[in-house]
């Protein structure tokens, strides 16, 4: 057997099976607690097709100024978008925490 061909179709078939697999991304929605009904709708669908083209969200509940006094806002829209996805297959691989200026919760798609 030829070395070149063997090591040519080894290759090939690498190349293949890169080009099949996916690549699980980190999609980020940014967004303050003071969000409006449709807008929340939105970021909502978006989160639900993101995860069923299976990528990973990323919540960032960014708070400014003296909305750092009002954490427990920006934890109850965490929450409320918790219970909204209920229905959805996420899991939540990261509980809402602060990290400095921003609350952060990260969904994975689950089964």
């Amino acid at each position: 057997m030829n070395y070149g061909k063997y090591k040519y179709e080894m290759e090939k078939k690498a190349k293949e099976a890169k080009k099949k697999q996916h690549t699980v991304e980190i999609k980020e929605i940014k967004i303050r607690y003071k969000i409006d009904v449709h807008d929340y709708n939105v970021r909502i669908k978006n989160i639900k097709k993101f995860i069923a083209s299976g990528d990973k969200v990323k919540i960032v509940i960014m708070l400014r100024g003296r909305e750092m006094q009002h954490t427990e806002l920006a934890f109850d829209l965490a929450n409320r978008f918790i219970k909204d996805l209920e229905g959805e297959p996420i899991n939540i691989e990261k509980k809402p925490s602060m990290e400095g200026r921003n609350l952060i919760i990260i969904l994975a798609p689950g089964n």
